[in-house]
């Protein structure tokens, strides 16, 4: 066991707090064993009416996985350890998301990357004042996935392909507005939720009497917007209606996107378009997991990782470096199925 994670039971509720402050709470191989443990234990007890994800001390819900460490099987081991993790935390993503027991996520803080795979599939997920959600994969040459095709393909107005490629981040009101959170807590009304729902108070019934009206959600003066130029899911096309468009907020989406790896977008905006496609959740981690197999020793995500978090120069060199260079070949071999013995399973 470890810990990185605090595992203990209050009252009816068993409390998953994710406890690497120091890394904002980002997940590693120990913690997504150990909360996947706690919960095949408590699936099964009586006395645990629900389960609470949150965090510890510091700041941030959770700002992603483990980069450095899959940085670091790319270029040493082949992604061989790099994979298990994939595995392993998809696994976890798939039992939040098929859990009998409601699963309450409190996502008070960053909430990136590996922080939306454990939020994202619980019954309840709540965002408060603090609250800053992201898939920013598309910027290290990953992909938005723990379950992040699933979950981004199913928002209204394209929004999802938005934050794919962008990265954008939300605020808690955005969430609740973009249909990313359940309910909209304050942050000081936290403990008491936690407190009722650990009494054994039916953990709707408890968010909905302390929900309150976030304030306006920003992004949604830009909603037209979104959905005009996100229509395609040809990213040459979702440039283009960029560049034909003079206004500021155009501008600004298209200089982001000039920064972003070319083949992680055409990845992304594949992954949403074909999760629709998938029969269940347990589908479309399979598909995820074929594609993290796949990016994970391409170029594009150590030279990402790099440029990003190790170096911090901002200037990756993406291969290929333009969309125009990201053969359809490419995306399909991307997205083939693997060896029957190496296809992702659930727990």
């Amino acid at each position: 066991m470890t810990d990185e994670v605090i595992i203990r039971r209050e009252g009816a509720a068993g409390f998953l707090s994710l406890n690497r402050p120091g890394a904002i709470h980002a997940l590693t191989l120990p913690m997504v064993h150990a909360m996947s443990t706690a919960l095949l234990e408590w699936r099964d007890d009586p006395a645990v009416k629900a389960v609470i994800i949150d965090h510890a001390e510091g700041r941030g819900f959770c700002s992603g996985g483990d980069i450095a460490f899959l940085r670091n099987s790319a270029l040493n081991d082949g992604g061989t350890s790099g994979r298990k993790f994939f595995h392993d935390e998809y696994q976890l993503n798939h039992l939040i998301f098929t859990y009998e027991k409601p699963v309450v996520a409190f996502m008070d803080g960053i909430t990136m990357g590996g922080g939306v795979g454990i939020s994202q599939p619980a019954r309840f997920h709540v965002a408060t004042e603090n609250t800053r959600y992201a898939m920013p994969e598309t910027g290290i040459g990953l992909f938005p996935d723990v379950g992040g095709g699933w979950y981004l393909s199913r928002l209204p107005g394209r929004i999802g392909q938005f934050l794919a490629l962008t990265g954008a981040r939300l605020d808690g009101a955005e969430c609740k507005w973009a249909g990313l959170a359940t309910h909209y807590l304050p942050h000081d009304a936290l403990a008491e939720a936690k407190e009722r729902i650990a009494h054994g108070h039916e953990p709707g019934q408890v968010l909905s009497a302390l929900a309150v009206t976030p304030p306006p959600a920003k992004i949604e003066a830009n909603a037209a917007a979104i959905a005009k130029h996100f229509a395609s899911d040809r990213y040459e096309d979702v440039i283009a209606s960029l560049e034909a468009d003079d206004s500021e907020w155009a501008a600004k989406e298209l200089a982001t996107l000039r920064t972003k790896s070319p083949q992680t977008c055409k990845v992304a905006l594949r992954q949403l378009h074909d999760s629709l496609e998938c029969a269940d959740f347990a589908a479309n981690m399979v598909m995820e997991y074929r594609i993290a197999s796949r990016v994970l020793t391409r170029p594009d995500f150590a030279e990402g990782v790099r440029a990003v978090i190790v170096d911090k120069d901002n200037a990756p060199q993406w291969d290929p470096a333009t969309p125009e260079g990201v053969s359809d070949a490419l995306i399909d071999s991307i997205f083939a199925p693997l060896p029957a013995d190496e296809e992702w399973k659930p727990l």
